[in-house]
């Protein structure tokens, strides 16, 4: 499967797809949902143990919100019943040859936590990459561990720890994996 060069994005594969769960959709993210998006994310707490504990501040969330729509990946998180958005995610770092992709740049406003809201839209994104992927990987800043908890709840295993140089600094990251269920026809 060929990818395009600049975005590593999987070539005829969505990955800006609309995904309809029983009280989530899922759909791309588009420059007019910075400011509903900015109030999803405009709280410290979200940000508390993310490597970026500032991202609740407007010009730090502003870089996070520009490479969401560079990526070509990000997807906007809304709750069915209000209509609000309350959050986002992203497809990201795409390799055909090991058919492998990445999900993260998550979050979701604290009123939507510990409850169904992260198990549901992390299996929309699961059930629609088993489409043209065998696994996902998510990376987690080391200290986040709301995050790896989250992680866990989703039967996601622990791989290891890595520095990634984000922007020019190295965060120390926790990897997790999720392999393609076996298809129960063979």
């Amino acid at each position: 499967m060929a990818s395009d060069p600049v975005s590593n994005e999987p070539a005829n594969v969505d990955v800006q797809p609309v995904l309809t769960g029983a009280s989530l959709q899922l759909r791309p993210l588009v420059q007019d949902d910075f400011e509903a998006l900015y109030g999803a994310a405009a709280d410290p707490l979200i940000w508390e143990q993310h490597p970026d504990p500032l991202r609740w501040q407007r010009p730090a969330f502003e870089k996070y919100f520009d490479g969401a729509l560079a990526s070509r990946g990000a997807l906007a998180v809304i709750d069915k019943k209000t209509g609000r958005i309350i959050g986002s995610s992203r497809y990201y770092q795409w390799n055909p040859e090991q058919r492998e992709i990445f999900i993260g740049f998550t979050f979701l406003a604290r009123e939507y936590w510990g409850g169904t809201t992260n198990r549901e839209m992390k299996q929309l994104m699961l059930d629609h990459a088993w489409g043209f992927a065998d696994r996902v990987w998510f990376h987690v800043g080391r200290d986040n561990h709301r995050s790896r908890r989250a992680m866990e709840k989703i039967g996601a295993i622990y791989s290891h720890e890595e520095k990634v140089n984000v922007t020019g600094v190295a965060i120390d990251y926790v990897f997790y994996r999720m392999d393609r269920p076996p298809d129960p026809l063979d």
